[in-house]
């Protein structure tokens, strides 16, 4: 988890005592759900027969859409990270970002740790020297998927959080 120590009442919903509200709650998860499925072909290039990171990103877009319950999303999610685990490299990073990406349900700041860790899949699946290169394009890709009215959270994020997130978003 890439959360900081003290939580941002921005990433917390209005009716828990933050300012987030749902709808804006709703483009984050479906920014991150974006991330990861942008790198999920470096998992499902090694694990094709096992779904569940496609299931948790899949999940998260049904949760951002009202179909069905945070806690079902984050159960995904907890299967995609659980898929990472036996993994290295790219294909493991790439599992993470889809299980990040499914927390984003029941903890909004987890937008973040999709983003990171499609950063870092990138990273490890570039040839020789070219990982720090195709991170940052990989970092502004995301950064063009960012909706207007998010944008400038998330971006105020990065910058806030990026030593925590291996400082993949300096870019």
């Amino acid at each position: 988890m890439i959360l900081p120590k003290a939580r941002d009442p921005r990433f917390i919903t209005i009716r828990r005592g933050g300012t987030l509200t749902d709808s804006d709650h709703r483009l984050l998860a479906v920014w991150a759900a974006a991330c990861a499925e942008h790198v999920l072909d470096l998992f499902e290039s090694v694990q094709p027969a096992d779904p569940r990171p496609r299931e948790a990103i899949e999940q998260i877009r049904a949760w951002a859409c009202g179909e069905i319950r945070m806690s079902q999303s984050r159960a995904a999610g907890g299967h995609a990270m659980a898929a990472a685990r036996e993994l290295s490299g790219a294909a493991r990073h790439a599992a993470y970002a889809a299980g990040q990406a499914a927390a984003v349900a029941h903890v909004a700041a987890q937008e973040l740790g999709a983003a990171a860790y499609a950063i870092k899949a990138v990273r490890a699946a570039a040839p020789g020297q070219e990982g720090e290169s195709a991170g940052r394009l990989e970092c502004r890709w995301q950064r063009d998927q960012l909706p207007d009215v998010i944008r400038e959270l998330v971006l105020d994020d990065q910058r806030r959080r990026n030593e925590i997130c291996w400082s993949v978003f300096d870019c």
